[in-house]
């Protein structure tokens, strides 16, 4: 399923430039500028691919994919209730029990937890490996947002530079002064398009994908909390208080209706 805000957003973006030039005044035509599309986009390739590894380029596609595609992670209120069964499961029959759950769980890194609280590994031991997994994942992902970030600076300025080398070519011959007006205002559609990739494009898809980083940082927390606990032994009232917190009030409020329409329907 695409994600609505970032197809809107691109359309929005488009409309707003290309409305705003026909209300304008100017012609649509003046955009097909082949000069200024070679200034600007191989300009911004050229300026990432000196500025990052290829080992971080060759990602840039999976990274448009992820701004384009839904997020594929688990819901937190129904994280919560999985978490509460596990510890009911596990102050009923012991932590080996949990061994039939392992297979079921679809997150690997969640999978990968579950077996190291399994195996009688050291709680400060299955917390340090977990939050370093969790570092190691968080700084993949920002390098990933520079990316393009760093495109959004560049795009601008190498509009600029666009302009300059339009205007050297439109001042190169002033004997025609109608094909002179023509070559300056053709020389800023190199500016146009720097400054509408940079700032409609790569940085708002820098921050979409901080974004999503963030929310998945979240999620991750959130596991090796409840890991923690049922490691612990807490009980399911003490490890649905825990965990609540990372739920904002409007799903606190949900999962509590649902938890009394459950409890109705037993009734």
């Amino acid at each position: 399923m695409m994600k609505n805000s970032t197809i809107i957003g691109l359309v929005l973006g488009l409309v707003a430039v290309l409305g705003g030039m026909v209300l304008k005044g100017a012609h649509l035509s003046s955009l097909a500028n082949p000069a200024a599309f070679m200034i600007i986009i191989l300009g911004t390739i050229a300026s990432v691919m000196i500025a990052f590894p290829m080992s971080e380029l060759s990602k840039v596609g999976k990274l448009f994919k992820m701004v384009f595609t839904e997020q594929k992670l688990p819901m937190r209120d129904e994280l919560i209730q999985r978490f509460m069964e596990w510890a009911s499961i596990t102050r009923r029959e012991g932590l080996l029990a949990l061994e039939a759950k392992v297979d079921e769980i679809e997150d690997t890194f969640l999978r990968n937890g579950m077996r190291m609280i399994i195996d009688g590994n050291d709680q400060d031991f299955v917390r340090d490996v977990l939050l370093e997994d969790i570092a190691a994942t968080e700084d993949r992902h920002k390098a990933g947002a520079l990316i393009f970030t760093q495109a959004g600076t560049y795009a601008p300025t190498l509009g600029v530079l666009g302009a300059v080398v339009g205007l050297v070519a439109a001042l190169a011959d002033m004997s025609d002064m109608g094909k002179l007006a023509h070559a300056i205002a053709g020389a800023f559609i190199a500016t146009l398009l720097g400054i509408f990739t940079g700032y409609v494009l790569w940085h708002p898809i820098a921050n979409k994908l901080k974004r999503m980083s963030k929310k998945e940082i979240q999620i991750r927390l959130m596991m090796v909390e409840g890991l923690l606990s049922i490691q612990s032994g807490v009980s399911t009232i003490a490890i649905n208080q825990k965990l609540s917190v990372f739920l904002t009030p409007t799903e606190r409020l949900k999962m509590r209706e649902k938890e009394e329409g459950a409890v109705e329907q037993k009734a």
